[in-house]
């Protein structure tokens, strides 16, 4: 087992940025930080953190079992139903919420002062997420290994 930090400071956090495209058809805008990791389980701890901007992350769904507690902040999501309608949710700091692998595809982002949020994630079959298009079709996913490779990769400041 990988492991990057022994405690939660988030000013002491090595965050990652995503950014999309001024064209997308909303705006992508978060950052994530690793915690650890173990490829031969299937196991997987992160952070989400959104802005003040509203700033969303892609369309996807969790393929992995997820944990999920809100730190700090709010963490609002978008939930795509299957007749096609959406549901929104929000959640505070301190909620928690635990999702099987059959999420629904969703859109997250922050609320008026951003958030901080935990994902615990268990994959069974090597995915953690899918990503869709606004026309609700899968586009591409992102595996726990692909993940772990990006972030062992990335260029540090």
């Amino acid at each position: 087992m990988e492991k990057f930090t022994e405690s939660f400071d988030a000013s002491r956090v090595e965050w990652q940025t995503i950014k999309g495209n001024p064209d997308d058809l909303f705006k992508i805008h978060y950052d994530y930080s690793l915690l650890g990791y173990d490829l031969a389980s299937g196991k997987l701890d992160m952070l989400l953190r959104f802005h003040a901007d509203g700033g969303h992350c892609e369309r996807h769904h969790h393929v992995a079992a997820t944990t999920t507690l809100v730190l700090s902040g709010e963490q609002h999501l978008a939930e795509r139903q299957v007749d096609g309608s959406t549901v929104n949710i929000i959640r505070r700091a301190g909620d928690y919420a635990l999702a099987t692998n059959d999420a629904l595809p969703h859109v997250e982002n922050g609320g008026p002062a951003g958030g901080v949020v935990l994902l615990s994630m268990q994959t069974d079959n090597g995915i953690l997420f899918r990503f869709y298009d606004e026309n609700n079709n899968s586009v591409g996913e992102l595996t726990i290994d692909a993940f772990v490779q990006g972030w062992n990769n990335r260029q540090v400041d």
